[in-house]
């Protein structure tokens, strides 16, 4: 099965890029383009709950750097769990690396 990822900037888009996802699971959600500090509360939410495994890491770099986006990241509100599967986990299953 093909899989997509959407990458919505974190913001722009965002309200459709999860309609989408929800519906096909084949479709991840990128999170590149904007610091996790603005990430709408719906996304948040989603990610925590039943889009868990389906949204992957992004910095936008050079704009954002990965560590002022993973600075970011830890004060954002999503949950312990979750935080490994955004950042590695969901990305090396997509890419066919887990085992």
């Amino acid at each position: 099965m093909a899989r997509v990822a959407l990458v919505t900037g974190g913001t722009r888009g965002i309200g459709e890029a999860i309609s989408v996802a929800l519906h096909k699971e084949q479709v991840y959600i990128d999170l590149s383009g904007w610091s996790p500090k603005y990430f709408p509360p719906q996304l948040v939410q989603y990610a925590n709950t039943l889009l868990r495994d389906r949204v992957l890491f992004g910095s936008d770099f050079p704009l954002i750097t990965p560590d002022r986006w993973l600075e970011d990241f830890a004060r954002a509100d999503f949950r312990d769990d979750v935080r490994p599967l955004v950042l590695k986990q969901n990305a090396a299953r997509l890419l066919g690396l887990t085992e």
